[in-house]
């Protein structure tokens, strides 16, 4: 980092300026103007500018980026000169809107404009806000100035700790310290040059051309060279988004996978937004280098096994391109080596998101199953419930819903009349066992706790090499986790709203395995799918409280623990869990998707091998 020596504060500021924060909005009393000011004045030493609201002019600095597309364009000015404080960037944005701003790289500038918070999807998004000069003009005193050095992000300059915390409020009042927490690291270096040496890739290129680097490369490593999210009190602060300023024609984005590097140099102005929190904008971009790991295979069962399956398949639906189905069968037959059974999770209907009152999924489940087919897999049958229209959230006009496919050469599926949209599925005797009174069936559907959610699908199936062994396999997708803070939040800890109805919706089906228990202590149970929380989540204690379910991925080594990336952190929310009765599962989470930028869905398939 450049050095630092003190430099004059503003020389006259008209009046005084506050900011405090009042039920989380930002309250200001605003100066007329602001003469003297340089931009660590106006950043300050806190998330907001002592000078929000204020008019500022004719403040130096010299042009280190330009963002020349969308509807948020400016430029970043940088002061070569910083002062001693490092809580207080020595760079800010100048937003010129839908105008191309007239500056070039490298120009000393004097800027003069009115200092203003902007914060990325609303306040009420709960993030951070970004310090920026609008309605500017300014004046060019000298082109082809040298930049400052950029700040280096390594592990030392970046700190182990995330944030600090305030109770859940908002920590903008708190004074930034950089050598403390990871986001005051950040921040502090708002709008400066930062740069990332031969950075790997914790999170692949997605179709914004933007990809996830982090600085911290040994930090909670997955085997296949992601960062893996271990805990809430660890969002790993190392994770730095990389977009571009450069041109595609002068240099095209890479296409990068997880477990590949962005070798050299990668450097730009530290930029936030609500798509990933800090991002390099980088001007300068390292060379990528593939050497990220293949797609998996996972083995075949055995003649004695019975292979259950889970598969998010991401809004699937007849108007979903042939291609994608293509590799959705590719993965079932040959990735996944071709299950008994498979828990698909956003299977949409036959209009798909067409909102038309269509709820059936019939054309749905049969282009996949003949994609299937004709890439050389089983015949396989299906079985699903029809929800009520518009009733079970996901994409609207989808009707997204929980699904079975099955291999009947290979197990039997054992259908109970009675089971429909709002008729929850319940544990009845069978001759002294367990047995389910529709089949398929639904938990619960009308409870509070599935509104605007999908409800789990209930089935039992007979393997046919023991078709006297009953197995009850249990398909979710618990809620999503909109409307939770980010983990960059102002608002330390973040509070994660969704949780309270997927704990709500975890009980339910704890209790409906409670009662299969209670009429067979040796009944066979899988509950699987996309239950959108980790394994340390309140969702997943409650799931399993009481020891009747074990969750499979804490068996597995540490590092193997994930099958979803989200900003750069590798991470579960797809579960395989069994009742103890089954104590030897084979579990294998098959990473052919989450780490790469060409993928058929967003999460990796898993699957499990049993002996009923």
């Amino acid at each position: 980092m450049p050095s630092r020596r003190p430099l004059r504060r503003p020389a006259a500021i008209s009046a005084v300026v506050t900011a405090a924060l009042a039920g989380g909005l930002l309250v200001t009393t605003q100066s007329a103007s602001a003469a003297g000011a340089r931009i660590h004045d106006i950043q300050g030493s806190t998330r907001i500018s002592p000078l929000a609201g204020t008019d500022v002019s004719d403040v130096p600095g010299t042009v280190t980026g330009i963002r020349s597309f969308g509807s948020s364009r400016g430029f970043w000015v940088q002061d070569p000169h910083p002062d001693d404080d490092p809580a207080t960037s020595e760079a800010v944005f100048v937003f010129t809107g839908k105008e191309t701003p007239k500056v070039a790289v490298g120009d000393a500038i004097t800027f003069s404009g009115k200092v203003s918070e902007y914060y990325p999807g609303g306040k009420d998004a709960g993030l951070q806000s970004v310090t920026e000069i609008t309605g500017a003009t300014w004046k060019t005193v000298s082109a082809d100035n040298p930049l400052p050095a950029a700040f280096r992000l390594t592990p030392s300059s970046v700190p182990n700790r995330y944030a600090p915390t305030a109770g859940s409020k908002s920590i903008e009042s708190l004074k930034l310290r950089p050598s403390s927490y990871a986001l005051d690291r950040y921040e502090s270096l708002e709008g400066m040059r930062v740069s990332v040496s031969d950075a790997p890739v914790v999170g692949p290129t997605n179709s914004y051309h933007e990809l996830w680097v982090t600085a911290e490369p040994q930090h909670n490593r997955t085997a296949r060279g992601g960062t893996l999210y271990r805990s809430y009190q660890d969002p790993n602060g190392g994770r730095v988004k990389v977009a571009s300023l450069i041109p595609f024609s002068q240099q095209p984005f890479p296409m990068a996978d997880v477990g590949d590097r962005l070798t050299g140099t990668t450097a730009g102005p530290l930029d936030y937004d609500n798509f990933g929190g800090y991002s390099l904008q980088a001007t300068e971009l390292g060379k990528l280098a593939d050497h990220g790991p293949a797609q998996e295979t996972t083995r075949k069962q055995k003649s004695d096994e019975l292979a259950v399956a889970t598969y998010n398949v991401e809004n699937l639906s007849p108007a979903t391109p042939q291609a994608k189905f293509d590799r959705l069968a590719k993965a079932l037959v040959h990735n996944l080596s071709a299950p008994d059974v498979v828990a698909l999770e956003e299977v949409q209907d036959d209009s798909g998101p067409k909102d038309d009152g269509t709820v059936t999924a019939g054309t749905t489940l049969k282009k996949l199953t003949d994609a299937i087919k004709a890439a050389g897999g089983p015949a396989y049958d299906w079985r699903q419930i029809d929800p009520v229209n518009d009733q079970d959230g996901g994409q609207p006009g989808g009707n997204i819903r929980t699904a079975f496919l099955f291999n009947p050469e290979r197990v039997s599926f054992t259908d109970v009349k009675g089971g429909d949209a709002t008729t929850p599925v319940k544990v009845v005797d069978d001759h002294g066992r367990a047995g389910l009174s529709a089949s398929p069936g639904r938990i619960a559907p009308t409870d509070e706790a599935w509104k605007t959610s999908r409800k789990p699908l209930v089935g039992e199936f007979a393997p046919k090499s023991r078709p006297d062994k009953r197995v009850f396999v249990v398909a979710n997708h618990f809620n999503s986790k909109g409307g939770d803070q980010g983990l960059d939040s102002r608002f330390q800890p973040p509070g994660r709203s969704s949780e309270t109805q997927r704990t709500a919706q975890a009980k339910l089906v704890n209790g409906f395995v409670k009662d299969l228990l209670a009429k067979d202590p040796k009944a066979d149970v899988v509950v699987a799918g996309d239950l959108n929380d980790y394994p340390f989540s309140p969702a997943l204690k409650d799931l399993t409280a009481g020891g009747v379910l074990t969750d499979l991925v804490n068996g597995l080594p540490v590092a193997e623990r994930y099958g979803y990336v989200y900003s750069g952190n590798s991470q579960v929310l797809d579960h395989i869990l069994t009742s103890r009765h089954l104590t030897k599962p084979d579990y294998d989470i098959v990473h052919l998707n989450a780490e790469f930028a060409d993928q058929a869905s967003d999460h990796d398939p898993q699957v499990l091998r049993i002996r009923p």
